[in-house]
Protein backbone atom coordinates (compact mmCIF):
# COMPACT_ATOMS: atom_id res chain seq x y z
CA UNK A 1 0.00 0.00 0.00
CA UNK A 2 1.20 3.61 -0.90
CA UNK A 3 0.30 6.09 1.14
CA UNK A 4 1.63 9.42 2.73
CA UNK A 5 5.09 9.26 5.28
CA UNK A 6 4.67 9.73 9.18
CA UNK A 7 7.87 10.40 11.30
CA UNK A 8 7.59 7.04 12.63
CA UNK A 9 7.75 5.81 8.77
CA UNK A 10 10.65 7.34 8.52
CA UNK A 11 12.50 6.66 11.86
CA UNK A 12 11.96 3.44 10.45
CA UNK A 13 12.97 3.63 7.30
CA UNK A 14 16.30 5.55 8.37
CA UNK A 15 18.58 2.64 8.21
CA UNK A 16 17.54 2.09 5.22
CA UNK A 17 17.74 5.95 3.67
CA UNK A 18 21.30 5.97 5.43
CA UNK A 19 22.94 2.77 3.96
CA UNK A 20 21.90 4.22 0.50
CA UNK A 21 23.47 7.49 0.67
CA UNK A 22 26.27 5.88 2.40
CA UNK A 23 26.89 3.63 -0.71
CA UNK A 24 26.81 6.57 -2.70
CA UNK A 25 26.24 4.43 -5.83
CA UNK A 26 23.14 6.45 -6.82
CA UNK A 27 22.30 10.20 -4.49
CA UNK A 28 24.36 13.05 -4.41
CA UNK A 29 23.50 13.11 -0.47
CA UNK A 30 25.80 13.71 1.40
CA UNK A 31 26.89 9.90 2.76
CA UNK A 32 27.25 11.66 6.41
CA UNK A 33 23.58 13.01 6.60
CA UNK A 34 22.18 12.68 9.94
CA UNK A 35 18.56 11.59 10.78
CA UNK A 36 17.41 14.99 11.00
CA UNK A 37 19.05 17.04 8.40
CA UNK A 38 17.60 13.24 5.76
CA UNK A 39 14.34 13.58 7.68
CA UNK A 40 14.30 17.73 6.19
CA UNK A 41 15.81 16.79 2.61
CA UNK A 42 13.37 13.78 2.41
CA UNK A 43 10.09 14.64 4.04
CA UNK A 44 9.90 18.53 4.68
CA UNK A 45 11.60 20.22 1.98
CA UNK A 46 9.54 18.20 -0.45
CA UNK A 47 5.96 18.95 -1.54
CA UNK A 48 5.25 15.47 -0.52
CA UNK A 49 6.33 11.98 1.00
CA UNK A 50 4.97 8.74 0.32
CA UNK A 51 5.88 5.17 1.93
CA UNK A 52 5.26 1.78 0.64
CA UNK A 53 4.36 -0.68 3.25
CA UNK A 54 3.78 -4.26 3.18
CA UNK A 55 2.98 -5.53 6.53
CA UNK A 56 3.67 -2.67 8.67
CA UNK A 57 7.37 -2.74 7.01
CA UNK A 58 8.91 0.18 5.09
CA UNK A 59 9.20 -1.42 1.47
CA UNK A 60 10.30 2.43 -0.40
CA UNK A 61 9.50 5.81 -0.46
CA UNK A 62 9.52 8.98 -3.04
CA UNK A 63 9.20 12.60 -2.65
CA UNK A 64 7.81 15.19 -4.87
CA UNK A 65 8.73 18.87 -5.20
CA UNK A 66 8.38 21.26 -7.92
CA UNK A 67 11.72 20.80 -10.08
CA UNK A 68 11.95 24.62 -9.92
CA UNK A 69 10.24 27.74 -9.27
CA UNK A 70 8.23 30.45 -11.14
CA UNK A 71 8.04 29.63 -14.84
CA UNK A 72 9.45 26.27 -14.20
CA UNK A 73 6.76 25.70 -11.38
CA UNK A 74 4.51 23.20 -13.47
CA UNK A 75 7.60 20.54 -13.49
CA UNK A 76 8.00 18.31 -11.04
CA UNK A 77 11.31 16.03 -9.65
CA UNK A 78 11.11 13.13 -7.66
CA UNK A 79 13.40 10.83 -5.89
CA UNK A 80 12.70 7.09 -4.81
CA UNK A 81 14.19 4.56 -2.75
CA UNK A 82 13.95 1.19 -2.32
CA UNK A 83 15.72 -0.82 0.36
CA UNK A 84 18.30 -3.35 -0.68
CA UNK A 85 15.82 -6.38 0.45
CA UNK A 86 12.31 -4.95 -1.54
CA UNK A 87 14.54 -4.54 -4.98
CA UNK A 88 13.40 -6.91 -7.74
CA UNK A 89 9.55 -6.54 -6.08
CA UNK A 90 8.33 -3.75 -8.58
CA UNK A 91 7.96 -1.29 -6.28
CA UNK A 92 10.08 1.47 -7.49
CA UNK A 93 7.39 0.61 -10.97
CA UNK A 94 4.41 1.04 -8.38
CA UNK A 95 6.02 4.19 -6.73
CA UNK A 96 6.70 5.81 -10.04
CA UNK A 97 3.47 4.94 -11.48
CA UNK A 98 2.36 6.42 -8.02
CA UNK A 99 4.22 9.72 -8.31
CA UNK A 100 2.74 10.22 -11.78
CA UNK A 101 -0.36 10.25 -10.46
CA UNK A 102 -0.03 12.42 -7.86
CA UNK A 103 1.94 14.71 -9.94
CA UNK A 104 -0.90 15.19 -12.62
CA UNK A 105 -3.50 15.70 -9.59
CA UNK A 106 -1.15 18.66 -8.51
CA UNK A 107 -0.93 20.61 -11.25
CA UNK A 108 1.94 19.43 -12.72
CA UNK A 109 2.83 19.29 -16.75
CA UNK A 110 5.71 16.93 -16.37
CA UNK A 111 8.50 15.50 -14.36
CA UNK A 112 12.28 15.97 -14.72
CA UNK A 113 15.08 13.87 -13.13
CA UNK A 114 18.01 15.24 -12.54
CA UNK A 115 20.55 13.17 -11.85
CA UNK A 116 20.44 9.93 -12.53
CA UNK A 117 23.66 8.03 -12.07
CA UNK A 118 25.00 6.29 -15.79
CA UNK A 119 26.04 3.38 -13.90
CA UNK A 120 22.10 2.52 -12.19
CA UNK A 121 21.36 0.77 -15.38
CA UNK A 122 18.24 -1.23 -13.34
CA UNK A 123 16.65 2.49 -12.97
CA UNK A 124 17.31 4.03 -16.39
CA UNK A 125 16.31 0.92 -17.73
CA UNK A 126 12.57 1.15 -15.46
CA UNK A 127 12.66 4.87 -16.26
CA UNK A 128 12.47 4.40 -19.94
CA UNK A 129 9.86 1.91 -20.01
CA UNK A 130 7.66 3.87 -18.00
CA UNK A 131 8.19 6.55 -20.51
CA UNK A 132 11.03 8.94 -19.40
CA UNK A 133 13.51 10.27 -21.92
CA UNK A 134 17.17 11.36 -21.40
CA UNK A 135 17.16 14.88 -22.22
CA UNK A 136 20.79 15.37 -21.87
CA UNK A 137 24.01 14.26 -20.26
CA UNK A 138 26.68 15.76 -17.84
CA UNK A 139 30.20 13.70 -18.47
CA UNK A 140 31.64 13.23 -15.29
CA UNK A 141 29.04 14.64 -13.02
CA UNK A 142 28.49 11.80 -10.64
CA UNK A 143 31.98 10.44 -8.41
CA UNK A 144 30.99 6.89 -8.13
CA UNK A 145 33.12 5.30 -5.04
CA UNK A 146 33.99 2.17 -7.43
CA UNK A 147 33.54 3.34 -11.12
CA UNK A 148 35.10 7.29 -10.40
CA UNK A 149 33.79 10.12 -12.31
CA UNK A 150 30.73 9.35 -14.26
CA UNK A 151 27.93 10.61 -16.55
CA UNK A 152 25.12 11.75 -15.47
CA UNK A 153 21.93 11.26 -17.42
CA UNK A 154 18.70 14.46 -16.83
CA UNK A 155 15.41 12.26 -17.87
CA UNK A 156 12.37 14.31 -18.65
CA UNK A 157 8.36 12.88 -19.86
CA UNK A 158 5.75 15.11 -20.56
CA UNK A 159 2.79 13.64 -18.34
CA UNK A 160 0.04 16.80 -19.56
CA UNK A 161 -0.40 17.76 -22.88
Amino acid sequence: MIREITKRDFDAFWPSFKSIIQSMETYAFDPNMDLEKAYYVWCEEPLNTFVFEVDEKIFGSYYIKPNGNGPGSHVCNCGYMVPEFARGRGIARELCIHSQEVAVQLGFKSMQFNSVASSNVVALRLWRKLGFEVIGTAPNAFRHPRLGYIDSHIMYKQLVK
